[in-house]
């Protein structure tokens, strides 16, 4: 068993590179930043997975498909920090939650909206919200969570 230190460590070397690159570290990425033996990066991504849940990897893969709030497979919740757009959410509720991993700046979502296709933007900075259109934006979840969770790879 893993302990919580190297658990901890992974966690943020994955977070971390996400939040600097847009992307998932491979799992040879993460050995060099955990500074271990290939095998062992790759036992550790596999552990920090199993460990932080709503997080998940390809099926039968060794590759990050989302790490949350964020996805590595582009989804329709764009993410966008200083006019970049490299970044995307797992869903419209973790979206809201990519405000707090970039502190002081101004965090973008631009996502059409799954009933009408009509485009969406928030903008959000540490937690409050500069701009909502169109205005009294409501989320909704077609799909209880339980019913969810053995499908999330494919959600």
């Amino acid at each position: 068993m893993e302990s919580p230190a190297i658990l901890d460590r992974a966690f943020q070397v994955i977070m971390r590179h996400m939040i600097e690159t847009g992307r998932a570290p491979h799992y040879t990425e993460l050995a060099a930043a955990l500074r271990c033996d290939i095998e062992d990066g790759r036992q550790s991504l596999h552990r920090v997975i199993d460990a932080f849940v709503p997080s998940w990897l390809y099926p039968e893969t060794d590759y990050v498909a989302s790490f949350c709030p964020f996805s590595n497979v582009p989804t329709q919740y764009r993410i966008s920090v200083a006019g970049q757009q490299k970044w995307y959410a797992q869903c419209g509720f973790e979206s809201l939650a990519v405000t707090w991993l970039f502190p002081g700046q101004v965090v973008r979502v631009d996502a059409p909206c799954l009933d009408c296709g009509q485009p969406m933007i928030l903008e959000m900075e540490d937690g409050r919200f500069l701009r909502v259109e169109p205005p009294g934006i409501i989320g909704h979840l077609n799909q209880p969570w339980v019913l969810s969770k053995s499908r999330l790879p494919f959600l």
